[in-house]
């Protein structure tokens, strides 16, 4: 089993939850560096920047996943295209207890930001306002 941390519509309640077929892990979580968050382009999918020590810590959930919902979810990112998302190891800590976990994450690497219409920036908690601007691939298709 693998455990993903999901900041944006992968969260339970949002707009992509019905991909993560996953076990929510007990606790609500943040990442223990600092990430850069946007909403972005016409989509306003939310971007977290690989780039470490700028931003804000980034709230969100983790989740037990097995093989297979995990490659389900490298499909939604799209990590094998060059404008995907990568899937990328980093720690997350427990807002209530203080226990950090190594869990898997989806983030954009900072040079895919050069260019990119940024709407918002997010200061660490993507909410369902922001969820509702969302749109699918096949909404702008």
């Amino acid at each position: 089993m693998h455990k993903v941390f999901v900041f944006g519509t992968l969260k339970e309640g949002f707009p992509n939850f019905a991909t993560n077929k996953g076990v929510r892990y007990p606790g609500d979580f943040q990442t223990k560096n600092r990430y850069p968050l946007y909403l972005v382009g016409d989509r306003y999918s939310p971007w977290l920047i690989l780039n470490r020590g700028y931003g804000h810590q980034v709230q969100g959930q983790v989740f037990l996943v097995n093989d297979d919902v995990l490659r389900q979810m490298d499909m939604l990112e799209r990590i094998h295209a060059a404008d995907g998302y990568r899937r990328v190891e980093l720690t997350v800590v427990d807002k209530a207890t203080g226990e950090e976990i190594d869990v898997f994450a989806y983030g954009k690497p900072l040079d895919q930001l050069y260019g990119a219409r940024i709407q918002q920036e997010v200061p660490g908690d993507y909410t369902l306002a922001h969820s509702a601007l969302y749109r699918s691939r096949q909404a702008v298709a």
